[in-house]
């Protein structure tokens, strides 16, 4: 099934359900809520401007509510909705890694959550379950607020894939 919409549809929805849309994209209330408020978008890219400029004004709070939708990196996303569905895709580099790999990888997701406290976030499209370990282990050795600033990237990146897979854009 097609859940793709054009933008014409996401400008024209009522509020409410242009930001359930939205948050298939991000799970942030507060984000959904401020880049439906800011319709109409002339195009994709101003539809992603607002996006990653209400992203960069959010507190941490709001980042959390947005990372509590994602899985660990090599886990499924529960349901098979769209963001799971989409959640999927972008794991493909974890699917099928060596035992030895999967195993490492599990050691670190939590070694990272009891670090940071919350899941390891990572732009994971076209990255290895190699990759993505050697990313997760070079972070751990950050400072809290140097680690904030490389989740909030990572989740603009993430963000603005999925913004253009709902517009199929």
């Amino acid at each position: 099934m097609d859940h793709s919409r054009t933008l014409a549809q996401l400008n024209s929805l009522p509020q409410l359900d242009a930001e359930r849309e939205l948050q298939s994209c991000c799970a942030s209330p507060a984000w959904a809520s401020r880049v439906a408020a800011a319709r109409p978008f002339a195009d994709v890219d101003g539809l992603i401007q607002a996006s990653e400029a209400t992203l960069a004004g959010l507190d941490w709070t709001e980042i959390e509510a947005a990372l509590s939708a994602h899985p660990r990196i090599g886990q499924r996303a529960a349901g098979a909705n769209r963001e799971a569905s989409w959640s999927a895709q972008e794991q493909a580099g974890a699917t099928g890694a060596p035992v030895e790999t999967a195993v490492a990888l599990r050691e670190v997701n939590e070694e990272y959550e009891r670090r940071f406290g919350h899941v390891f976030l990572i732009y994971a499209t076209g990255r290895s379950a190699e990759e993505m370990l050697a990313a997760a282990r070079e972070r751990l050795e950050h400072d809290e607020e140097t680690e904030r600033g490389v989740v909030r990237g990572e989740l603009s990146k993430i963000t603005r894939l999925r913004l253009r897979k709902l517009l199929d854009a």
